[in-house]
């Protein structure tokens, strides 16, 4: 996989989320309570809402618009809910984040 750097773990309050611009849209890369590292599509399956803007809990992420709960591992809504967000891998080498450019390229072939 070719990594692209993003940034550092610091950028990212934990229990918060950071987004990036691509050529495919906005990617939201969170961090957990326990500085574990996602990242996902910014918008929810629902009607889109700003996923970067909702509340982080455990490996879950809740829609600031109408409190659909998204997995970061997954990217699957839970519960009754049904949908999902493209998830895109992530890997943290010291303090700096990187995503794999290769999985941008492919899902957006």
């Amino acid at each position: 996989m070719n990594w692209i750097a993003i940034g550092t773990l610091s950028d990212i309050p934990q229990r918060g989320a950071r987004c990036i611009n691509t050529p495919d849209g906005k990617i939201a890369v969170f961090r957990t309570a326990d500085d574990r590292v996602f990242a996902i599509d910014d918008h929810c399956p629902h009607r889109g809402g700003p996923l970067s803007q909702g509340i982080v809990h455990g490996a879950a992420v809740t829609c600031p618009l109408h409190n659909w709960v998204i997995s970061l591992e997954t990217g699957k809504a839970q519960g009754a809910d049904e949908g999902c967000v493209r998830t895109i891998p992530v890997k943290v080498e010291g303090d700096t984040l990187f995503i794999a450019l290769d999985a941008l390229a492919h899902r957006a072939a």
